[in-house]
């Protein structure tokens, strides 16, 4: 049964590919287009036994219906971001602006780094498993990453006109 299923999807995919492309690229942006696409034939796959006989009429049906599905989602996502962008921003305290904007200035991968061992509490195998490198090298990277943010925020103290302790 499964080898059919794929024999009958590797006979009608190629015939479906470009003419469904065609028919999102004229409806939505390139982006969405692909995504759609790649739902349409992942539909197609799933469905492959109940195709009939000329599947692209019925292929441009369940394309209609994932476009519809991403422009839902699409309008679902830009309310969500007015309703969150309306909302009113607590900075927190002092401390943790300046600790934000310390990591702003440190390279994305070193404040990636500290975000998974100060925020969400991972050890350095953890965090190793999470970047696909070893704990010893995640411990060295760390510990270059702390002195880092040290320095940041000592410079960020002394421009706010702080003491140093």
């Amino acid at each position: 049964m499964d080898e059919s299923r794929r024999d009958r999807f590797e006979e009608i995919a190629p015939g479906l590919v470009e003419p469904l492309r065609r028919y999102l690229a004229r409806r939505t942006d390139p982006d969405t287009a692909e995504d759609v696409l790649a739902e349409t034939l992942l539909v197609c796959w799933r469905r492959v036994t109940e195709l009939p006989d000329e599947p692209l009429p019925w292929a441009y049906g369940v394309a209609r219906n994932c476009l519809r599905n991403a422009e839902r989602s699409a309008r679902r996502q830009g309310r969500a971001a007015a309703r969150l962008a309306a909302q009113p921003v607590d900075p927190g305290p002092p401390e943790a602006v300046e600790v934000h904007v310390a990591l702003g200035r440190l390279r994305a991968e070193d404040a990636e780094l500290l975000r998974l061992w100060a925020w969400e509490r991972l050890e350095p195998r953890e965090i190793a498993e999470v970047l696909e490198t070893t704990p010893n090298a995640v411990s060295v990277r760390l510990t270059r990453a702390r002195a880092k943010l040290r320095d940041e925020l000592r410079k960020s103290s002394a421009r706010a006109g702080h003491e140093q302790a």
